[in-house]
């Protein structure tokens, strides 16, 4: 079954709130991936300089099962911070049937699709969206990529 976890987006100053979080958890954060490590995507606008730095992914773990992530949102990708769109529900599938069966459930109806399920450079199927009742959820499963980045380490 798919782990639940908070997915929270931030104006610019992930990095300070997540230094918080881990002294409020006592939990160390195992790092960050900035916006300037993403790899080139001829089909994504280029990063603009003064994104670079910030964060477009981060987590720590609770409690060994949950998870608080989060991110910098970067206008330039057509991501809009607003009060009220800064916190997701996030979905870790354990395969990609159930990935592909709680986003097709979830996002009937969807008020805002911001990223048709598919295969990204971190996942091997990723969807987020606006659900019909205006929640934000993360659909994702890592499948070999997960296994990519924990060899890497």
């Amino acid at each position: 079954m798919a782990k639940l976890h908070a997915y929270l987006n931030f104006d610019g100053n992930c990095e300070e709130a997540f230094t918080f979080y881990e002294k409020v958890f006592q939990t160390k954060n195992p790092g960050y991936m900035r916006y300037g490590d993403i790899p080139t995507d001829p089909q994504m606008p280029a990063i603009p300089d003064e994104a670079k730095n910030k964060i477009c992914h981060t987590a720590i773990s609770i409690n060994g099962e949950s998870m608080l992530m989060g991110a910098d949102v970067v206008p330039a990708f057509g991501q809009q911070y607003v009060q009220g769109n800064n916190t997701y529900v996030m979905l870790m599938c354990d395969n990609a049937e159930e990935a592909k069966t709680l986003h097709t459930a979830l996002s009937a109806n969807a008020k805002v699709v911001e990223m048709p399920l598919g295969e990204t450079f971190f996942a091997e199927l990723y969807s987020s969206f606006q659900d019909q009742f205006g929640i934000c959820w993360m659909v994702y499963f890592g499948g070999s990529k997960d296994e990519d980045c924990e060899s890497k380490g």
